[in-house]
């Protein structure tokens, strides 16, 4: 290929997918991606945009037919290639789908699809599949025969044992891909502090479903000569074909540091994955964005990764040093949470407030002050987190040093990304609970059905305000003078909090006035609790003593004397009736 990037339009329904191959493959140097729409209309119009302004924008389509499962969607899918390949005979087409069926396969080879690669297939096979169809070349499977002949029986001896030895291959690759993909997501589940008992058990369950079905598909879709190729595997692991063994080689060479583009594509595709769990707030601590619908909350929290990318893309284009990163900190969040409510309610969309047609935006970006003071200035591990992703520094958390590569530092980073996301997503809604909370449209379009109500809204902000009260007053000290910063995480079950080390010696000079007095009761609780304790069980035994032994021992004997003088008097009247009934 020449130097210039390749230029692609992606097309997908599934939000979620082209989020992260988008993020996988901007870290390319070589790729640029020039669109990622949704649908064919969307496609056209944009590639229509494109030839008359300058045709060179785009050298490659890479494509989904519809949804993949349909068949009426499988059908127009093929019917808009030919329709692509009519308006744009020049343009390359690479089909990347979850379609398997060779039939289908065959139909969109002969509609005009320039090549074709599963869901899962390896970034790297991904990559060199789109340049070689970008070059001009196809890319279907490496024995052509096999998919332009489907009659044919067996093939030579010295070729392919199978006629379908690479469709196959290519669905026990794509299958090992998804399985490992589902193995991470599960483990970073089950690595999330204060998972239920129950929730653990089952995602144990599933991970160790998971560990056989790879066994499995690394048994069973391996052709008889692979087998033979084989070396006698370990007791405890699965065998390897050959093709794996040798990814496993190339992966070994290839130095344990990362670039910084694949780490943060790492990192955001696991932050991609666990943002479609539930976002429900499970937690005790009322969260601005729990007044919106889940997919308006997920769609807030998208933007927002998507925003950060390419400020870490321009942060790295711009050769910033690492001891600046403490210096720009605040900028850095401020240009986020604008570029986050742009994006989000729409540059130039407007509502009726009163008799004036507002813009959202505008009305909404002057309140910057306000969510930096409350919010983003408060966000914490901020520096460690960019400094991580750009200039691969080790993670400092909980005491601990992580290496850049370790899956400690993995998990710790992403627990800081995900807290990041949800309080500047909580610094978004803010202004908007401020100052139009209760107007009409914001609520049919945003809010949730629990929370429509003037009511509801109101005894929600009321929450909200207690919930700041408690937080600058009582919260914060508390976590200050324990050396801890409370972080939101993003759970199985929904939004969850947990608490992470972090020396803030510096922070607790700094206290004055109703904070330092909290701190101050702290100190004096733990000081006095276990004197007073000790003071309070010596007491309680004396009380106990008394009660049981001393006073308990007089009732016990006026009781008796009580009852004895009872029976006595009553023994006293049997005998005076008794000798008053003898004659006399």
């Amino acid at each position: 290929m020449s130097d210039r990037p390749l230029k692609l339009l992606l097309i997908d329904q599934d939000p979620i997918f082209r989020l992260g191959l988008r993020v996988a493959l901007e870290a390319i140097p070589s790729l640029e991606v020039t669109g990622v729409v949704e649908t064919d209309t969307a496609a056209l119009q944009i590639l229509a945009e494109i030839a008359q302004e300058d045709p060179n924008q785009v050298n490659l389509v890479v494509l989904e037919f519809g949804n993949g499962r349909s068949t009426t969607s499988q059908q127009l899918g093929l019917q808009f290639c030919r329709q692509l390949r009519a308006l744009y005979p020049n343009l390359p087409i690479l089909l990347l789908s979850s379609v398997q069926e060779q039939g289908l396969l065959l139909a969109a080879k002969s509609v005009g699809i320039n090549g074709y690669c599963a869901k899962g297939t390896p970034l790297p096979e991904l990559v060199t599949a789109m340049q070689e169809v970008a070059d001009g070349g196809d890319y279907w499977f490496r024995d052509t025969e096999t998919i332009t002949t489907p009659n044919s029986s067996l093939l030579t001896p010295n070729s392919s044992p199978l006629p379908f030895y690479r469709l196959r291959n290519n669905l026990r690759l794509s299958g090992i891909a998804h399985i490992e993909a589902t193995l991470a997501a599960v483990t970073a589940q089950l690595q999330v502090p204060g998972l239920p008992v129950l929730d653990r058990a089952i995602l144990a369950g599933q991970r160790r479903e998971l560990l056989a079905a790879r066994w499995l598909l690394n048994r069973l879709l391996v052709s008889s000569q692979e087998k033979q190729e084989e070396d006698i595997p370990v007791a405890d692991e699965p065998r390897m074909t050959p093709w794996l063994s040798s990814a496993i080689q190339q992966r070994q060479t290839v130095p344990p540091l990362l670039s910084p583009g694949t780490l943060q594509s790492a990192l955001f595709a696991s932050c991609v994955t666990k943002l479609q769990f539930p976002l429900r707030n499970v937690t005790d601590v009322p969260l601005e964005i729990d007044i919106f619908r889940e997919d308006k909350k997920r769609e807030l929290l998208y933007i927002i990764l998507q925003k950060l990318a390419e400020q870490l893309d321009e942060l790295g284009a711009s050769k910033i040093e690492i001891n600046q990163l403490h210096e720009a900190r605040f900028s850095l969040l401020r240009e986020l949470w604008q570029g986050a409510i742009t994006d989000f309610f729409g540059k130039f969309s407007r509502i009726k407030l009163g008799n004036k047609n507002i813009e959202i935006v505008n009305y909404l970006l002057p309140s910057i002050e306000v969510v930096q003071k409350d919010i983003l200035n408060k966000i914490p591990l901020v520096c460690e987190l960019y400094s991580y992703l750009i200039f691969q520094t080790e993670l400092n958390i909980d005491n601990t040093s992580y290496a850049v590569v370790s899956a400690e530092a993995k998990s710790q980073a992403l627990m800081i990304l995900e807290n990041l996301l949800i309080q500047v997503a909580n610094g978004v809604v803010q202004p908007l609970l401020n100052s139009l909370a209760d107007v009409e449209a914001i609520k049919q379009n945003f809010y949730g059905r629990q929370l429509i109500s003037t009511r509801e809204i109101e005894r929600f902000r009321n929450e909200l305000s207690w919930k700041y009260r408690l937080k600058n007053y009582i919260n914060e000290p508390k976590a200050v003078f324990e050396s801890r910063y409370e972080l939101f995480v993003i759970a199985p079950r929904g939004i969850a909090n947990t608490s992470v080390y972090a020396p803030r010696n510096q922070e607790l000079v700094k206290l004055s006035n109703i904070p330092l007095l909290v701190t101050l009761v702290l100190e004096f609780s733990d000081a006095i609790a276990p004197r007073l304790k000790s003071l309070l069980a010596f007491a309680g035994s004396g009380i106990v003593f008394i009660l049981t032994q001393i006073i308990g021992r007089g009732f016990g004997l006026i009781g008796r004397g009580i009852l004895q003088g009872i029976g006595s008097a009553s023994l006293i009247e049997k005998n005076f009736r008794r000798n008053s009934d003898r004659p006399k």
